[in-house]
Order: C-alpha cells, then sequence, then structure tokens
C-alpha cells in the first residue's frame, strides 16, 4: 500500500467504522439463526463483529450458535452463566472490538440500512447512542395480536419506540447503537438492573451531559411472545421494574405508568363489589372489556379474523399483568438497586455540570419516548 492510499482510507474509516453487534440469548433456537443472518446481510461498508452472549438455555441456542460461528469468521461467542442481561450485554461488549457497537437482541431483526442509518445519525446528531422502533411483527394469528397490541396507542400508549413519532432527543431508546468510548466510560450495564438495563444506563449517559436520540428510520422487527403465559410473565416483569425505576428515579413517573394499576384495581373492586353488594359494580369492568373490544378494531384491521379475535386477550394480558407487576414490585428489590447507583462519569473535556453539560440534559430530557 503506498503513502497516497492512507488519506484515503483513514477518511472510509472514519465515514464507516468498524461496528460491534452484541446480543444476549437465551432460549433462541426459534429465531437466532435469522437475527444473525439480518445482521450479517446488513449492506454496510465497515468491518463487523457480531458477539453472541450465550446463557445457560435449554434449548439448542447453543448449538446454533456453534453453527453460526462455524459458517462465518464475523461471528463469536462469550459465556454468560448468570443467564441475566445486563451481565451478558457486559460480557458482549468486553470481547468486542470496535468504536460503534449495536445492541441487537436474539428475536430481533434488523432492517435492511439499519447499521448504516445508525452510524450516519451518531455523525449527523452527534449524540451517545440512537435508536428506533420496536417493530413487533407475528408468524401466527396469536403472534399477530399481540403484534397489533404493542404497536397500538390502546395497548403501550404513546411511546413512540412502539407506535412511531418524529425523530427527537428521548430519556432512553430500544436496543440502541452506541459510541464504544461513552459505553466504557460508563461501566457498562449496571447488572443489578434484571429489567430496564436500558433505561438506567441511558439515564446515566444523559446525566453525563449526553445526547440520546430517538429516529423512526431505525426500525427492528420484534418476535412477541409466543402464549399467553409467556406474555403474561412479560408483562407482570415489565411492571415490576418500572416501579423499581420510578424510586430510583422518582421524576420518572407520568400518567401513562399509573393507566395499567388503576385498570387493574378497578377491574377487581368492580368484581369484588358486583359479588358481595350490587351487581351493579360490574360495569366497570365489563365497561374495560368493552373499551378494549372497540379499541381493538383499528389494531386488527388487515389481520386474519383468528388474530383479530385474540387482540382483546392480549391487551387484558398486557394491561392486567403489568399492573399486578407495578403494584406488587417489592421496596426491597427498588432498595437494592438503588444501593448499586452508579453516578454519570464525565469524559475528559465534558463540560462540568452547569456549564453546557446542563443545557445538553435539559435538551435531552423532554418528555419519554418510551
Amino acid at each position: 500500500m503506498n503513502a497516497a492510499s492512507h488519506p484515503v482510507n483513514s477518511a472510509a474509516a472514519t465515514a464507516n467504522p468498524a461496528v460491534s453487534v452484541i446480543m444476549p440469548v437465551l432460549n433462541e433456537e426459534r429465531h437466532l439463526r435469522n437475527s444473525v443472518r439480518h445482521i450479517l446481510d446488513q449492506d454496510y461498508p465497515g468491518e463487523l463483529e457480531v458477539v453472541i452472549a450465550l446463557g445457560p438455555s435449554k434449548d439448542r441456542t447453543d448449538a446454533i450458535a456453534a453453527e453460526l460461528v462455524a459458517e462465518d469468521p464475523r461471528v463469536h461467542t462469550v459465556p454468560n452463566p448468570t443467564g441475566r442481561t445486563p451481565a451478558a450485554l457486559n460480557a458482549a461488549i468486553a470481547a468486542s472490538h470496535h468504536p460503534v457497537v449495536v445492541r441487537v437482541d436474539g428475536h430481533g431483526m434488523l432492517s435492511p440500512g439499519y447499521i448504516a442509518t445508525a452510524v450516519r445519525l451518531l455523525a449527523e446528531t452527534g449524540a451517545a447512542n440512537v435508536g428506533g422502533i420496536m417493530h413487533a411483527e407475528g408468524e401466527n394469528d396469536w403472534e399477530h395480536a399481540v403484534a397489533a397490541a404493542m404497536t397500538s396507542k390502546i395497548g403501550v400508549g404513546n411511546a413512540a419506540f412502539h407506535t412511531g413519532g418524529a425523530a427527537a432527543p428521548a430519556e432512553t431508546v430500544y436496543l440502541g447503537v452506541f459510541r464504544r468510548e461513552v459505553l466504557e466510560t460508563q461501566g457498562g450495564y449496571n447488572v443489578e438492573f434484571i429489567r430496564a438495563q436500558d433505561w438506567e444506563l441511558n439515564y446515566r449517559i444523559r446525566e453525563a451531559g449526553h445526547l440520546i436520540w430517538f429516529s423512526p428510520e431505525l426500525k427492528v422487527s420484534y418476535r412477541p411472545r409466543p402464549s399467553v403465559r409467556t406474555l403474561a410473565k412479560q408483562y407482570k416483569d415489565y411492571g415490576r421494574w418500572r416501579r423499581v425505576v420510578t424510586r430510583y428515579h422518582r421524576g420518572s413517573v407520568n400518567l401513562r405508568y399509573l393507566a395499567a394499576p388503576v385498570a387493574l384495581v378497578a377491574n377487581v373492586a368492580g368484581i369484588v363489589v358486583g359479588a358481595a353488594l350490587t351487581p351493579w359494580a360490574l360495569l366497570v369492568p365489563a365497561a374495560y372489556a368493552a373499551a378494549i373490544t372497540v379499541g381493538s378494531l383499528p389494531a386488527g384491521r388487515g389481520l386474519p379474523f383468528g388474530a383479530r379475535l385474540r387482540i382483546p386477550l392480549a391487551l387484558a394480558t398486557m394491561h392486567m399483568c403489568w399492573g399486578y407487576g407495578f403494584l406488587t414490585s417489592p421496596r426491597s428489590l427498588a432498595r437494592k438497586v438503588i444501593a448499586s447507583r452508579r453516578p454519570a462519569v464525565l469524559t475528559a473535556g465534558e463540560p462540568a455540570a452547569g456549564d453546557d453539560a446542563a443545557s445538553r440534559r435539559e435538551t435531552s430530557t423532554q418528555p419519554s419516548q418510551r
């Protein structure tokens, strides 16, 4: 290589920095191969590696991961004996090498051009982390119903990463595409956050004066939980950890977070009072059932009849289990997490709190996109 070629190569590396894709996986035999294929097929001119953090799966996930490693030298694995998502993410970050870090879950499918678009947005916005839409897609009637519920306002409120919205600063984003130096400076994910670890990390990143950016240009197809039981557990855990977040950072609570707990309490009270005192109280759960049935009609437009029939059940499962998790989340869990609180770390040369960093935090803490 002659000396004259060096500036060109340097410019190309700057425009197309090498990318590390990190994947925490556990019991993902159904989707892992397809998820990795969506990464490797990205039309991105820069160098690419995929690091899969393997939890103690009970299915063929490890065997499929070994096949992927044998098939493509860009794919590597690292053990995650705890099976916990934040530990998996930290292990994958430590085993990866490149300046841009893309998080992908084992049941997520990157849209074409996702990595190239994310790298461009990092450069254009100066953000430390960019993310986009969690586009739920099903493969059978139940999953189609859950996907419709997860992308409707009656299901998840006005969360932009579910329902879409304009590009803007955000409190947190789905998955995320990070600058490595920011991840490393902040010490990675807090392993005490079994759920909501992305929110907590982004909270520290914003406290350090960096920008988190949501863009609808970025889309990841997401495969919903395959049964009522697994959906119920997922949303109970979401509610449980959202309550931890509200105790960790009391300024983060809003009316959207209280809707499901209020609906659960009202429905239970209506059933109990209706059975014990007056049947008029049963109008409360009846009104709720009518509301989610009517609300499911636009959400199910264009879906098979069997999927449309299942949308009210999916909505009720999401609302009631999220509300139950929120109301029963133990204070001891929040105390443990609060005790693990990490202060935000300013990188060398960052403005001190109260200078430009404060104004950047103000800009980046507009109403949550999540």
